[in-house]
């Protein structure tokens, strides 16, 4: 071990599920432990994710505030959190906020994410979703992204967007209150094939749209440049984990379904999902040729940046649940082109960095 014991908060973007599958693999192995490191994994089930996560019991006027894995980042409750492309993108580009890094891709496949609907539904295809009702999970850029990948098929992007809370989001879809959402084809996806549920299935990147990391890591560079050395550890202990989470499977699956028990407040993972999940997943984790976890490219980085600008997605506007209309816009404003001024490309920074990755 070297250096001091450091403790290390990773915000998760979802309840634990095979994404996550080498942070729970290194903890019970003890690579953390050996590293120096006191690794915690928040879920947002818990209850500080009211209001956006999971519903809230808090009926005062104005409560509660919107917390995501990446504000508690910002604020310095957790050390890293996971969050989609465009949102790192979003705390790129946005005013009196800390400009998050990637700091490692979870996944090298950036197609594992796709927009669904049920089979049922008679909605084959993107365009089929004008006039729909799309479960949104209320981000930056997600509605417009949708829309841009309806009119990439021939359609005209018009559609309701619900922002029901997000753990919610795929029983809305289940339970027909929601025409369509955005899932991770590793978790839902399995889980749909698990209940015999048929899904009609739009990969991301099959519309026109050059996506980046899905999922991926991220830290205030503040932190990582205060601790360096934990971070490289902490990095390093994982990049091992998903290693072995690659190698075997059905190991990382039990682990994560044994694990979340303890770690997540009791949460009961199913262990067919897990599996299911685990094995979706297993070539997926690592570089094909360097067999390498979590190291970036930067031009998957660059084409995706510039094609969010080069599509009109790339503006100052921030959604809101309190729109002021000049900088702040409703989630349908922003669908209908009232989304700020643009931002210019070159005033972008760059959103990641693998300086951090050291195996």
């Amino acid at each position: 071990m070297s250096g001091p014991t450091g403790k290390v908060v990773v915000a998760l973007d979802w309840t634990p599920n095979g994404n996550h599958l080498g942070f729970y693999v290194a903890k019970d192995a003890g690579l953390y432990a050996d590293a120096g490191i006191d690794v915690a994994l928040l879920s947002p089930h818990d209850k500080a994710y009211q209001g956006s996560y999971v519903a809230s019991d808090d009926t005062s006027e104005g409560a509660p505030k919107y917390v995501t894995p990446c504000s508690k980042v910002a604020v310095g409750e957790a050390h890293f959190a996971i969050n989609s492309p465009e949102g790192v993108v979003g705390w790129n580009v946005a005013h009196g906020r800390p400009k998050l890094k990637a700091v490692a891709a979870l996944l090298q496949d950036r197609n594992t994410s796709a927009i669904v609907t049920l089979k049922s539904s008679g909605r084959a295809r993107p365009k089929d979703l004008d006039g729909c009702r799309y479960a949104s999970y209320a981000a930056r850029f997600e509605g417009r992204i949708v829309q841009k990948m309806i009119q990439a098929d021939g359609g005209t992007g018009d559609y309701i967007e619900d922002t029901p809370p997000m753990l919610g989001i795929w029983n809305t879809l289940l339970e027909g209150t929601a025409d369509a959402t955005w899932v991770f084809q590793q978790w839902e996806g399995v889980e749909a094939k698990l209940k015999g549920v048929e899904l009609n299935v739009f990969p991301v990147c099959d519309y026109g749209m050059p996506y980046a990391y899905a999922p991926c890591l991220c830290a205030d560079p503040a932190w990582l440049e205060a601790n360096s050395e934990v971070a490289k550890r902490f990095l390093a202990a994982t990049a091992e984990g998903y290693k072995r989470a690659a190698a075997d499977p059905a190991a990382a699956a039990d682990t994560l379904v044994r694990l979340a028990k303890t770690e997540n407040d009791g949460h009961v993972v199913d262990p067919a999902l897990a599996l299911g999940s685990a094995e979706y997943l297993a070539d997926k984790f690592l570089d094909k040729d360097t067999r390498v976890w979590g190291r970036m490219d930067d031009g998957v980085w660059t084409d995706y940046v510039k094609w969010l600008w080069e599509t009109g997605l790339l503006t100052d506007g921030m959604q809101s649940r309190h729109p002021d209309g000049g900088r702040s816009f409703s989630l349908d404003d922003l669908r209908a082109g009232k989304a700020g001024e643009r931002i210019a490309l070159e005033s972008v920074p760059q959103v990641y960095t693998n300086e951090y990755l050291t195996v």
